[in-house]
Formats: C-alpha cells, structure tokens, sequence
C-alpha cells in the first residue's frame, strides 16, 4: 500500500513528499475547491500521485471536470487520477441546485461523459448520447489527445460499489471503512479487482495522546450523524451507540458525541494514540486497509488547522508500518 495523506498545505506537503509519501489527495466543502487544491498540491510536488478524492460528481459538467483534469496534466503527466462522489442529496438539492434524484445512475453516467472527453483524439467529434448527458462537440482546435486518467467512484453502499465496479478503473473508500466493511461489503459488491485508495482516520501525539484519542473519536462521531451510513451501523450492531451521538449532536454537545464512540468502534475505524499504539494498530489492520493508496487523514471536526498540521507531520512517522 501507498502512503497518502489529504493535501497539508505546501510546507508541510513538501516535507512529506520528501519523507516518502506518494500520494496527496484533495476532497471538497464549502470553503475549498477540489481541483485548485489539486491544482497546488501538483506545483508543489514533483513524483506523488495526486487528484481528488473526491469532488463532488454533479458540481461541475462531465466537461468541467475533464477540462480541469486536461490543464493539470499539463503540470502532472502520468501522476493524476480522479475520484468522483455523489454527495447527499440535501447537499446537490440545496447547496447546488442540481437534480438529487438517482444518484448512482447519474453518477454511472457521469463517468462515461468524463470519460468521453479525456479520450477524445483531435479531428474526433466528442460525442456522449445517455439519459443524463448529450454531448456532440466538433472541437476544432488541436487541444484534445486520448489521456487515461483512472477515474474512481467513493462508493460506500453497495450499490455505489457495484456501479464502481461496472464503470470505473477504482472505488475510494470513507474514513468510517472497517475490515469487514471492506472485506464482506465493499469488495463483493465491486466483484473485479480494482485499483483501492481509502481514508483513514489517523491522529497521532506522543505528548497528548488521550487529546488524539478524543479528537479521533469526535471524527467518527460527526460521520456518523448521516444516515447514509445506517446500512454500516447495522452491519456492525452498533445502533445504540450511533443513537446516542446523533441526540448529543442535535444538542451540539461535542463531549457527549465523543463519549458515545465506543472502545471497539474506535479500535475498528480509527489510527491515533502514540506513534507506537498507532503502529500496533496498522500492524493488526493491514488487511482492512485500502490495497493501494491509504490517506492517513487527520480529523477536521473541530480540530484547528494547525492541530491538523501537527497530525500530518506526525503521521509521517508510520511511514512503512501499514506494509
């Protein structure tokens, strides 16, 4: 497996990239676009992989994608591959404006349009005819060229993961991905061998581990408050754990969330503790983990952008320990 991290910003990215990390990936919110991450994660790096993971699939057009990924191979040949997510459907009705019904075929779909355009040759007619996307363009202008760029679906349930594993070249798996997740779920709905990049929770600091423990377990509890994931809890038996930090979290009681984690949940999903309970634990995980790239992802929920740069530097000290 390769050793990713979310993009830490340039100082702390070339750090990393020297160290030996060899993958950097971009997800996206409200407050930062994936590809201008991209964007500054390729002029900032020189060999790692690099590209989303993921943008949101219905923000943009199959042409904006693939003319954002277009420009940035200019910078990266060779070195960029694009993971694609559905996002809620309050998030594409509300914050985008944009059709949320049928996300899995929309997003099936999607993929061939994306794909249309990064394989189109010059003096080639780009066309796509599909229920969600129609596109016929004669572009005159030599700009195109075939690029193979991998194209992976973050696929959580199993629908989506059986759809990766009909359209695209990857699945990129969620920070919550438990070896049984993974291994009973994920991979026989995907039913094909296909390339695996995944996050990881990961919090580490030998001077306050307890604080990385805490902020590990707020993480997994602030995913947990969607109920796109009520397919995982069952799964794992763990309703009553999930209705307890979902109440705490209406009531914006950020400790109660963290109490409500339990020692296995965070024993199942999450890295964290010293640099040695954290490598005692991808020693004991390193066949739940995602085959190909793992992005040992600091917490976001609120933890401070230089907490979170901590957490990446340190994480680089189990470089090695996942196999």
């Amino acid at each position: 497996m390769r050793f990713g991290m979310p993009w830490p910003g340039r100082e702390v990215g070339r750090e990393a990239e020297a160290a030996g990390v060899g993958a950097f990936c971009a997800g996206e919110f409200v407050d930062h676009d994936a590809y201008l991450t991209v964007a500054d994660i390729v002029a900032n790096t020189e060999r790692a992989l690099a590209g989303p993971a993921i943008a949101y699939a219905f923000a943009r057009t199959p042409y904006a994608h693939a003319t954002a990924l277009r420009q940035l191979h200019e910078q990266a040949p060779g070195r960029l591959f694009v993971g694609l997510g559905s996002a809620a459907f309050r998030i594409n009705r509300d914050w985008l404006g944009v059709p949320a019904d049928r996300p899995v075929e929309r997003i099936a779909e999607t993929v061939g349009a994306v794909r249309a355009w990064l394989h189109a040759e010059n003096g080639e007619r780009v066309r796509h005819s599909g229920e969600f996307y129609a596109v016929d363009a004669d572009v005159r202008a030599p700009v195109l060229g075939r690029l193979d760029i991998p194209v992976l679906l973050a696929a959580f349930n199993k629908r989506m993961a059986a759809t990766a594993g009909r359209v695209a070249d990857g699945v990129v798996g969620h920070g919550l991905f438990t070896a049984s997740w993974w291994n009973d779920v994920v991979r026989p709905a995907v039913g094909r061998p296909l390339v695996e990049h995944g996050w990881i929770i990961t919090a580490v600091d030998d001077t306050a581990p307890e604080r990385a423990v805490a902020d590990a377990r707020r993480m997994i509890a602030f995913y947990l408050t969607v109920r796109t994931y009520d397919p995982f809890v069952a799964h794992h038996g763990w309703q009553e754990p999930v209705a307890r930090l979902r109440a705490a979290f209406r009531a914006g009681d950020s400790r109660a969330m963290e109490r409500a984690v339990t020692d296995e949940m965070l024993a199942e999903i999450a890295v964290c503790g010293t640099t040695a309970e954290a490598k005692e634990t991808l020693g004991r995980r390193t066949g739940s983990l995602p085959r190909d790239v793992g992005y040992f992802a600091p917490p976001s929920y609120l933890v401070s952008p230089r907490r979170r740069a901590a957490y990446a530097r340190s994480a680089l000290g189990l470089i090695g320990a996942a196999g």
